[in-house]
């Protein structure tokens, strides 16, 4: 396969390219919330109440989540890029019908596929990209996806900030023009990855994974450490019921619970309220008109996306505990003071309490691409065991697909009747995650998948609560 390049390692490659389902579901997350405040929209659909409007933007995760929890034992039977490339094509097909609809009805069923070929896919791109990277450098490669999505977000903001001039219902069809040819070039080009090689070995295909390693570029000394090892069979391939049941006995169920903790916490901490409604978050706070909201949307994705450069590129090198407790610090931090101001009752179109709302709101969004959205991905893949990685990590993305969908649903709802409310309640969910994880959570930073697992076995033994920096 001449796909790879002898001067980029083939894991790099393979990596950065699946790493475009983010892109895809940044650009949807940025996109949806503004389409649905275009007039070209309202023309073609009608008014939207609050309710509908947050069943509209989170019907893609409501969808996605019932498909995200058994995505992990289908790709344990089929393979992790056969289940990935599934749900790319389901997402091109959503995609379609969602800029070609001329009724709701046939939107709502594009963003019903598009979030069920969401759930088959980014449940399994983590564990594609924890599986195929070397260990000095597997936080990097497993934090592209949530980089992807901060780069989607930003394009997703400036496709409508630029065709809301466009006349006609262009103006809101254009974005799902665009994230359709994207998600065609995704599944297109999936077809010609190498699989991963552990999952080759857990199936007895060990000749088949050496082909895949060489294509991937290992070495032979870092495949002895960290592929070629004897393998336990996928819980997953002992049935449903039974895998679900294993994960959850004392050798496995501290990582069951972080995984699922940490994927759901950390988006119930408001994050897709704040990107799928930005452009409301700021109009509310006092900006005038509904270009210059989108404008303001633009400009927090482009910090965001300036933020989670340096993120990524050093996902190895900051630690995994530090990036959680600080980040919860800020988050919490952010909601509580833009919560406190809504209920004083001192945010208006003038006076400086608008512009610290503003601030606020761009400093939560930075912090959080800065921190949870880069460790959450890394820390649940990579601490299950190969034999429960893939159930586990289903379980624990459509958790994390059923928060998104409870923030995206009730945030317009909240923000309608209440807006310190919401802020309120983001910053103490931000709060009880920064205590859980303060308390449970194990230091892996460069370590191999397998050493990580002998961290926990002895944890299990003695448990003891580590310092923020300090590797246990």
């Amino acid at each position: 396969m001449h796909f790879f390049s002898k001067q980029v390692p083939g894991y790099a490659l393979a990596s950065t390219f699946v790493a475009l389902g983010g892109v895809l579901n940044g650009f949807d997350t940025g996109s949806i919330g503004a389409v649905t405040e275009m007039p070209s929209y309202l023309e073609t659909f009608g008014h939207q109440s609050p309710t509908m409007r947050g069943f509209t933007v989170s019907l893609i995760m409501l969808c996605g989540a019932i498909p995200a929890t058994v995505a992990g034992h289908l790709a344990d039977r089929f393979g992790r890029l056969r289940t990935i490339i599934a749900g790319a094509i389901l997402c091109t097909v959503g995609c379609v019908l969602e800029c070609a609809a001329f009724h709701l009805w046939l939107f709502l069923i594009g963003r019903a596929l598009m979030g069920m070929g969401q759930g088959f896919a980014l449940t399994n791109v983590g564990v594609y990209i924890c599986e195929i990277a070397p260990s000095r450098s597997r936080g990097k490669f497993v934090s592209l996806p949530q980089f992807g999505a901060a780069v989607g977000v930003c394009i997703g903001y400036f496709s409508c900030y630029g065709s809301i001039h466009i006349d006609g219902g262009m103006s809101w069809r254009l974005p799902y023009i665009l994230q359709a040819v994207l998600s065609a070039i995704w599944a297109a080009g999936s077809f010609f990855l190498p699989e991963s090689p552990r999952w080759l070995i857990q199936h007895g295909r060990r000749s088949q994974a050496m082909e895949e390693l060489e294509k991937l570029n290992f070495e032979r000394a870092e495949a002895e450490k960290d592929v070629l090892r004897p393998i336990e069979t996928a819980a997953s391939e002992v049935g449903v019921l039974k895998g679900l049941h294993l994960i959850f006995t004392r050798q496995y169920r501290l990582q069951t619970f972080l995984a699922v903790f940490i994927l759901s916490f950390i988006q119930l901490s408001g994050i897709d309220g704040v990107l799928y409604y930005a452009p409301t978050v700021f109009a509310q706070a006092g900006i005038p008109s509904q270009t210059a909201s989108f404008l303001a949307s633009g400009i927090s994705a482009i910090l965001m996306l300036v933020f989670s450069i340096p993120a990524t590129l050093f996902a190895d090198k900051w630690g995994r505990r530090t990036s959680a407790i600080s980040g919860g610090i800020i988050l919490s931090g952010s909601m509580l003071l833009v919560g406190s101001l809504y209920a004083a009752n001192a945010v208006h179109s003038y006076g400086v309490a608008r512009w610290v709302v503003i601030v606020a709101v761009f400093v939560f969004a930075i912090a959080y691409v800065s921190t949870w959205n880069v460790f959450g991905k890394i820390y649940a893949s990579e601490i299950q065991p190969i034999k429960t990685r893939a159930i586990t990590n289903s379980m624990a993305t459509g958790g994390s697909f059923m928060a998104n969908w409870l923030v995206a649903f009730a945030t317009p709802i909240f923000l309608a009747r209440s807006a310190y409310g919401a802020y309120f309640l983001f910053g103490a969910i931000a709060l009880l995650t920064l205590a859980v994880l303060a308390t449970c959570m194990r230091e892996t930073r460069g370590q191999s998948l397998e050493d990580i697992q002998n961290l926990f076995v002895q944890a299990l033994a003695r448990p003891s609560i580590p310092s923020v920096s300090q590797p246990l």
